[in-house]
């Protein structure tokens, strides 16, 4: 069962959660029995270099892996051994992604990417266009909502794809390193953008990066070396080390 952790409400809590890749014969375990408790709300960094398990812990909690051992709890339920089906499902209702390559479909206007979500839902295309405008609107773009995406600077892209990722409203956003393919000044106004977000809307939101400085613009910071949580530092922090 979950609890609160200094009276906040637990959205994620990750027990003992175990990863390997590979053969029985070289075996390369990802993730090393981390535990992890992420409250409603927080805004809060993944930080580790190349290699360390930040990747596939960040593809376990959002539902697009399995744990080979452990328990992954998405508001009291238990999500880590759900089907295939449920996952997807669970996914789109939940959680919204935001990626440094932006992953937004070249032939669709601004607006068509951002309603994507509402489209795998099964909402009827006369009722996407305006919650597309209405989200485009909080990220300060809806004047290039009829843009392609190649008419779009990288910050506006980057607006464009979370957009998308808070359309479908979710509990929870993970940005995999999100300012990686902009410049210093407009990767500063991405995080503005981001905590404002955060702040407004109340979505809890993880930032996965290799990037320290990056990492110190967020409340918390859970650091991961070799598959485990070497240290966890910042706002309800659930588990100081795994």
């Amino acid at each position: 069962m979950l609890g609160n952790y200094a009276g906040l409400y637990t959205l994620l809590q990750l027990s003992n959660i175990n990863k390997t890749y590979g053969s029985a014969a070289r075996p390369v375990r990802a993730l090393r029995g981390v535990s992890l408790s992420v409250a409603k709300g927080e805004f809060g960094a993944i930080l580790g270099p190349s290699g360390s398990g930040k990747s596939t812990l960040l593809n376990i909690i959002g539902l697009l892996e399995q744990p080979d051992r452990g328990q992954l709890h998405f508001e009291g339920v238990d999500v880590g051994t759900a089907s295939l089906e449920k996952r997807a499902h669970l996914r789109n209702r939940l959680v919204g992604f935001v990626f440094q390559s932006f992953q937004l479909l070249p032939r669709l206007t601004a607006w068509q990417n951002v309603a994507l979500p509402l489209l795998y839902r099964g909402t009827p295309r006369r009722e996407r266009r305006a919650p597309a405008m209405a989200m485009l609107e909080r990220v300060g773009l809806v004047d290039r909502a009829d843009h392609l995406p190649n008419a779009l600077s990288g910050g506006q892209r980057q607006r464009v794809a979370l957009a998308r990722a808070l359309i479908g409203a979710p509990q929870l956003v993970l940005a995999d390193e999100p300012t990686g393919s902009l410049d210093s000044v407009t990767a500063r106004e991405a995080m503005d953008l981001l905590r404002s977000l955060n702040r407004r809307l109340g979505v809890t939101m993880l930032i996965v990066t290799h990037d320290r400085a990056l990492a110190d613009c967020c409340d918390r910071r859970i650091e991961i070396l070799d598959g485990r949580i070497v240290s966890d530092t910042g706002s309800a922090a659930g588990t100081r080390r795994s």
